[in-house]
């Protein structure tokens, strides 16, 4: 039989293994506000022509980076000391994998932020004629969004996440029919209005990746990876 001091114990070390997973899970939120943050003054900065504000969205990534770092090493931690099981172990390999989808998302802020400082420090002044605004606001609100399915372990929202991810693309397809109009009506702004692109194709991974993050969110609640299942697939987990 075992002896109080035992239970004590045990209740002990179960309450900091709590704690523990408690922690990373709210720092993958912190996390992820700041990269939410990230991409608003990286949008900001492009619309503006603040090249104050975007030099700090390229300074800031660091710490993206030192954050994804800090993270993983604290889960590897967690499951050598702890080895968890069945949900706990789940929520740490989600964590492990949206972090990475995070950092990513934060890579292409950081893309962003460039690409916006080259154009507005070129000896031409850069005048914006495409329209970013909208295909990013979804992007963020499916980053918003997947942060919220995984804070309240919400698989519904998560689906409503991976249908937008169709929404962003479609913005993606016109923003190239705008360009290509864009540029053969003015050959000479090949190089800006390629820059254009691969902003626009940021925006895009931005949402790929907050889709991926919303896959995570299914797996983590129901146990099944539906990463490559698709959206009827999700759809049926959200059902359950």
């Amino acid at each position: 039989m075992n002896s109080p001091l035992a239970h004590t114990m045990n209740d002990h070390i179960f309450k900091k293994f709590d704690a523990e997973l408690e922690t990373i899970r709210t720092r993958v939120l912190q996390m992820g506000g700041m990269v939410e943050v990230q991409i608003a003054r990286a949008l900001d900065g492009f619309a503006s022509g603040d090249i104050d504000e975007l030099d700090e969205v390229i300074n800031n990534d660091k710490r993206i980076n030192e954050l994804e770092v800090e993270l993983d090493e604290a889960c590897t931690h967690l499951i050598a000391r702890r080895q968890p099981t069945a949900g706990d172990l789940r929520l740490v390999m989600t964590v492990i994998k949206m972090i990475t989808d995070l950092e990513r998302i934060g890579d292409e802020a950081k893309k962003v932020a460039k690409l916006s400082r080259r154009q507005h420090t070129a000896e031409t002044p850069y005048v914006p004629r495409i329209e970013l605004r909208h295909a990013a606001s979804i992007a963020v609100d499916m980053l918003r969004k997947t942060l919220d399915a995984f804070a309240r372990l919400d698989v519904s929202t998560a689906a409503d996440v991976v249908r937008q991810d169709k929404d962003v693309d479609a913005e993606f397809k016109g923003i190239i029919r705008q360009l290509i109009t864009f540029l053969m009506e003015d050959p000479r702004t090949i190089t800006r209005g390629i820059d254009t692109l691969f902003m626009a194709k940021a925006i895009e991974r931005i949402g790929d990746h907050a889709k991926n993050m919303a896959e995570h969110v299914v797996y983590l609640v129901n146990g099944r990876d539906v990463r490559h299942a698709g959206l009827a697939e999700i759809e049926k987990e959200a059902a359950r």
